[in-house]
């Protein structure tokens, strides 16, 4: 997702395999964006999972602040954080050992690969119908209800 302060920005969604870069918008607004054209944000959807390749460095946070972090991991998983809020960037990283840090926090110029997008959900009308089984070879969602007792009858044992 790209956050809410680069809505007058050019984007396009990640893909598989895109080569990223940190890059800041609108001047206080670290986002990706493609190392071809910094100027088109790349909007990754949460979930998405990133490599980079070298650890990630942040800024320092807060008025106390004085030394960036390292965030000693190379592997992410983006996430959307207090969207609740619609006045703070949502857009996140949160790393193996589960620490989160914002991306508008992450110096400019880190580079990013995207490994893998989310599982995205099959619509209910395109998905495989589901049977149920009832009785011997006799599935309940492709027959009658009639034929469904009929056949169960049929399968009973005599006495």
């Amino acid at each position: 997702m790209c956050d809410y302060s680069l809505h007058n920005v050019k984007s396009r969604p990640a893909k598989v395999g895109d080569e990223l870069r940190t890059h800041a918008f609108n001047a206080w607004t670290c986002e990706f964006a493609a190392p071809e054209d910094s100027n088109t944000a790349v909007c990754v959807l949460p979930g998405t999972e990133l490599a980079f390749a070298r650890p990630v460095t942040c800024r320092p946070r807060g008025l106390l602040g004085s030394k960036s972090r390292i965030v000693k991991h190379t592997t992410a998983i983006f996430r959307q954080i207090n969207k609740d809020n619609p006045y703070t960037h949502h857009d996140a990283l949160e790393f193996p050992d589960g620490q989160v840090a914002l991306l508008t926090d992450l110096f400019e110029g880190q580079e990013a690969a995207v490994l893998q997008l989310p599982a995205q959900p099959i619509p209910a009308a395109d998905a495989a119908p589901f049977f149920y089984p009832l009785g011997i070879g006799v599935w309940w969602s492709v027959m009658p209800r009639w034929a469904v007792v009929a056949a169960v009858r049929c399968a009973e044992p005599s006495v």
